[in-house]
């Protein structure tokens, strides 16, 4: 069925409607929210996000104090599928129900252009949590460092792991992937292949 006669007649919640508001204004924004999604695997009709973490970068700055870093209770899936719940007791991340982490999420990025490494996976998860919601999908341009980084190599033969284009540029990693910090080295990596490309 067609997208649009889904959403005829559809009454969408209040913070869906204030997102949406936020893509009236012709002037661009200058805020990039870097995006790192921790997920069950990389089917959005079937697997679900584990964890969420994204910082701001505002005139070429990375801006630690407004940033993004939930764990969604996704207790049900983890059970169901016979996974381990060990993260989420651990984490010290704040923890959220998915509708609660969400709307959040949604609340925290407004209309930021979005950038992460295969961006389009984590839109996909994303507007997938959203359909549940009874809302729209994602209406921020989104910008994909692996693409750039292609771009700047010249090479798109093969992809790149962020773990190796952060060597590449000697970005230093931790043995611990959290969501965070993947969107912190992310951001990095976007300020040096903006740089590198040209990109203002």
């Amino acid at each position: 069925m067609l997208e649009w006669l889904k959403n005829i007649n559809r009454e969408y919640p209040e913070f869906w409607k204030e997102y949406v508001s936020k893509f009236d204004h012709k002037e661009k924004t200058k805020r990039f929210v870097i995006l790192s999604a921790e997920t069950s695997g990389l089917n959005p009709q079937k697997d679900v996000i584990l964890s969420l973490g994204a910082v701001a970068i505002i005139n070429d700055g990375v801006i630690i104090s407004d940033s993004f870093d939930v764990a969604l209770l996704q207790y049900i899936f983890l059970h169901d599928n016979g996974l381990s719940n060990e993260f989420l007791i651990e984490t010290k991340q704040t923890k959220l129900a998915e509708p609660q982490a969400i709307q959040a999420f949604i609340e925290y990025i407004g209309n930021s252009i979005l950038v992460g490494h295969r961006i389009d996976m984590e839109v996909d998860m994303i507007n997938e949590a959203l359909e549940k919601m009874h809302c729209g999908r994602l209406k921020n341009e989104a910008l994909d460092i692996e693409i750039m980084y292609k771009k700047w190599k010249d090479d798109y033969d093969r992809p790149f792991p962020l773990d190796e284009m952060c060597t590449d540029f000697k970005i230093s990693k931790t043995d611990r992937h959290t969501s965070s910090e993947d969107a912190y080295n992310i951001a990095l990596l976007f300020l040096k292949l903006k740089t590198r490309l040209g990109i203002h």
